[in-house]
This record gives structure tokens, C-alpha cells and sequence, in this order.
């Protein structure tokens, strides 16, 4: 009987040194310690290297999650890689997501693996439409000053790599690169209906991130769902994961190396989590860009129960209509205020009957009750 997997720590403490390694190793002996673990944690078909860890029975109704584990280098970066795999692993069990590993069995890598390929054949293989498709990247990254590389094992993946497999999706498509040097992934991936987030906000940003173990945490705990709507949004735990990792920084009294980024609009510019108080943006960039997150607000990896009980098509409405809200109130200033407020009016009752169909407007009754005057009683005078 395969052993059930132990439940890691969220609060291990990455190693200090931060800078990552100059060379990956090309095999990680004491990871055979591990692979029980990782058996029980990651069932696969098949040993093959050339197969990729997955649920056995996909549901094309629930969200698919690709989780690709990079090049450790170090055996102390590999430990910490694997921290974060475990919490993805147990994210997508609640959440009943068709989960699937690249990168982490099997535990000694030869000169013939190449994850670069399975990638991208995992990817070409993902049905064009339907739920959202998550593609996150735990791992290393470099930039060479001009292309930014995430390191696997074998050939590095590029932006451009991404951008052309992705190209054929229809479907929403959520990118969360939480390696170093991973801001150059933002602005070529940026697109309509997709949503990505990176670790730091510069190529320059080399150092260990402590980002992406934050936000793996965040995403399925009840303390990051700041409006306490009993689910945690995309939004969320990246404001969550953020506001942590600068608080490392400074309780460490440390300079912060990583900065992350969200772009959710399409304009591949990205917006800070310090631009935020609460889930609404308080400052705008100098050329009054539109700002990032109303989107990412709506994604929930782990819904609510209340969440699925609404049919999709009443999601995707209550959707648009949020958006159609928050944009609304970003041009109250501009506008005239009773035009502003019958607006509003208009979309809240609209966005309210989605939940209380019973709510839409109907005649007034026309029968007088018996015991009501007819006409408005004189007051009674005082005495």
C-alpha cells in the first residue's frame, strides 16, 4: 500500500545563501531519500522520463493546473522546490484540479532528459477550450539582458516558447512564474482573457525568490481571503504572498531582491501588490493606464461552496458586470452625478437579480386595502 504523503511545514526557511547557483548540477544523489514521497505525492503511469506526472482521470470541467518543477541546482533549493510541488499538490486535491508535474521524477536526471519537450508536448496536448488552464513555474530563472530563460532540466524555456504554444488556447489562461529574473516573461505573455504574475519586477532581480512559497501557501488558506467571501481569489494571494514576503525583508532588515508583478488587462505593464490598499489599486501609472486585478479577483483555484453552485453562464454575467461596475466608478470624476449614480443603479439591480431572480421589477399593486384612506389625513393638531 503506497504510504499516504506527510504534510511539509509552510514556515521552512529557504537557505540564506539566496544567490543562485551559477551551474546546475546535473544529478541530485540525496533526492532517493525523497522518492518515496514523491511516488506517493505524484503518482505517473509510468516511470519514463518522457511522461509527465498526472491525474489518472482528467475532468474537463474542473481546472487544469501544469506545475513545472525547474532545475534545483543545489540539494537545498531541490528540498524547498519540493516543499512547494507538496502544497500545488494539495491545492488541486481540494480544488479537484487535473493536476499535472513536470520536472520532478525521475530523481536523477541523464544527459537525455528534456523537460523543454515535455512541456511542450503537454502543453500542444491541452483541449483548446473550456476551464481556466494554470501553467506555474517553480524554479531558477536567468537573463542574459536580453531574453530571460526558466531553467529546467535540459534546454531552458523562453517567454517566446511559451507565447507560441499558448498561442491555440481559447480558454483563460493563468501564468504564475515565481522564479527569479522572471519579470520578462510579463509583457510578451500579456494578453486578453489571460492573467500573469511574476516573482520579481526586473530581469535584474537574480537572487532566490521567496515569493513563490508564499503564494503557494496563500492560495488555499482562509487568512489571505481578505474580503471574506469564503474563498481565496488569484488576486488575493498575490496581494497576500507579497505583503509577506516584503515583511521577511524587513523583520530580516534585509534589502528586498523581488518585487512582484500582476498583469490581468492585457496591457503588459503590471501593477506592484504596493499599489493596493485592500483589493482596490490607489495609484495609477504616469500615462493613466488602466490598473490590474479586477480580473484576477474572479479566479478562484478553490471555490466556494456558494461559487459552485452558480451555473456557468450566471458566473460569467455577475463577471461582466463587475467589471462593467469597477470601470464605471473609475470614471465618476468625469462624469455628471446623476447620470453616474442612475448608471450604477442600473448595473446593481441587474447584478442583484442574478442572485435573487425574484427580485425583478413587477406592476405595483392597483388594489387599495380596505382599511387605508383614500387620500393623505389632515395632521391632527397639537393640544
Amino acid at each position: 500500500m503506497t504510504a499516504a504523503p506527510p504534510m511539509i511545514p509552510p514556515a521552512s526557511q529557504p537557505p540564506r545563501n539566496t544567490r543562485r547557483p551559477q551551474r546546475v548540477l546535473p544529478a541530485l544523489p540525496f533526492l532517493h531519500l525523497l522518492l518515496p514521497i514523491l511516488l506517493a505525492a505524484f503518482p505517473t503511469h509510468t516511470p519514463l522520463a518522457s511522461t509527465p506526472e498526472t491525474t489518472p482521470t482528467p475532468d474537463p470541467s474542473k481546472p487544469d493546473v501544469l506545475l513545472v518543477v525547474g532545475a534545483p541546482g543545489e540539494p537545498e533549493f531541490g528540498t524547498n522546490f519540493l516543499q512547494q510541488a507538496e502544497l500545488w499538490r494539495q491545492a488541486c486535491q481540494t480544488a479537484s484540479a487535473n493536476l499535472t508535474v513536470i520536472g520532478l521524477l525521475p530523481q536523477d536526471p541523464t544527459p537525455l532528459t528534456n523537460d523543454l519537450q515535455l512541456l511542450r508536448s503537454t502543453l500542444h496536448d491541452l483541449p483548446r477550450d473550456g476551464g481556466d488552464a494554470w501553467v506555474v513555474l517553480v524554479g531558477h530563472g536567468t537573463f542574459d539582458g536580453r531574453e530571460a530563460r526558466f531553467n529546467l532540466r535540459g534546454p531552458d524555456v523562453t517567454a517566446s516558447n511559451l507565447v507560441e504554444w499558448l498561442q491555440p488556447l481559447k480558454r483563460r489562461v493563468i501564468i504564475v512564474n515565481t522564479a527569479s529574473a522572471s519579470a520578462p516573461f510579463l509583457k510578451p505573455l500579456s494578453a486578453t482573457n489571460r492573467i500573469v504574475i511574476t516573482a520579481t519586477r526586473s530581469g535584474n532581480e537574480i537572487n532566490f525568490t521567496r515569493f513563490g512559497s508564499r503564494f503557494a501557501q496563500a492560495i488555499q488558506q482562509p487568512a489571505a481571503d481578505l474580503d471574506q467571501d469564503g474563498q481565496t481569489s488569484l488576486l488575493e494571494a498575490f496581494l497576500s504572498a507579497s505583503f509577506q514576503v516584503a515583511e521577511f525583508y524587513k523583520t530580516e532588515g534585509r534589502l528586498a531582491t523581488e518585487h512582484a508583478l500582476i498583469d490581468d488587462n492585457g496591457d503588459g505593464l503590471g501593477t506592484p501588490a504596493d499599489w493596493f490598499r485592500g483589493l482596490r489599486p490607489v495609484k495609477r501609472p504616469r500615462d493613466n493606464a488602466a490598473l490590474d486585478g479586477l480580473r484576477a479577483h474572479q479566479v478562484h483555484l478553490i471555490p466556494s461552496p456558494a461559487e459552485n453552485q452558480l451555473p456557468a453562464p450566471i458566473r460569467t454575467r455577475r463577471d461582466a458586470l463587475e467589471i462593467e461596475i469597477a470601470e464605471l466608478r473609475d470614471r465618476k470624476s468625469s462624469m455628471d452625478e446623476d447620470l453616474y449614480y442612475a448608471e450604477l443603479e442600473q448595473r446593481l439591480r441587474t447584478l442583484a437579480r442574478l442572485y435573487f431572480p425574484e427580485s425583478r421589477p413587477s406592476s405595483p399593486p392597483t388594489v387599495t386595502p380596505t382599511n387605508a384612506p383614500t387620500a393623505d389625513p389632515k395632521p391632527t393638531p397639537m393640544p
